[in-house]
């Protein structure tokens, strides 16, 4: 069974790790009430940094849920995806979306990430940052 964990080493924890997926992001992918930027870095697994902006979605408890589901998507599918660093945006309207649509659009995006970075098959040169 691969480990389910999602330790300090999986997350996005500062501004500069941040910074780094923004300032040239090698993938972006989009679903319904959310976006997700990447890019690759060279420590073999993907790490999560979330954005939820209190513009966006009013409510902490909507910004906490979509938050806690958000992460736990990426756990349990953290051995599937590419050695990236992952920003999650959320958009206006995603907390009028039931729970269950919220994980569809997650796990098609996961997909389509995955397919997209298998595509790409190699980071080009300079977009590669060690942690």
């Amino acid at each position: 069974m691969p480990h389910q964990g999602f330790p300090r080493c999986c997350r996005l924890l500062n501004a500069g790790d941040y910074r780094f997926v923004f300032e040239q992001a090698d993938f972006k992918v989009h679903g319904k009430g959310m976006m997700a930027l990447a890019r690759w870095n060279t420590l073999g697994h993907p790490r999560l940094g979330l954005i939820v902006s209190k513009k966006n979605v009013k409510l902490a408890v909507d910004r906490n849920c979509f938050k806690r589901l958000v992460r736990e998507s990426a756990r349990l599918r953290q051995d599937q995806l590419p050695a990236v660093d992952i920003v999650v945006l959320a958009r206006r309207g995603v907390q009028d979306m039931e729970n269950d649509v919220v994980y569809r659009q997650l796990h098609g995006m996961w997909k389509r990430l995955r397919r997209d970075a298998q595509s790409a098959s190699a980071p080009p040169e300079g977009s590669i940052r060690n942690a």
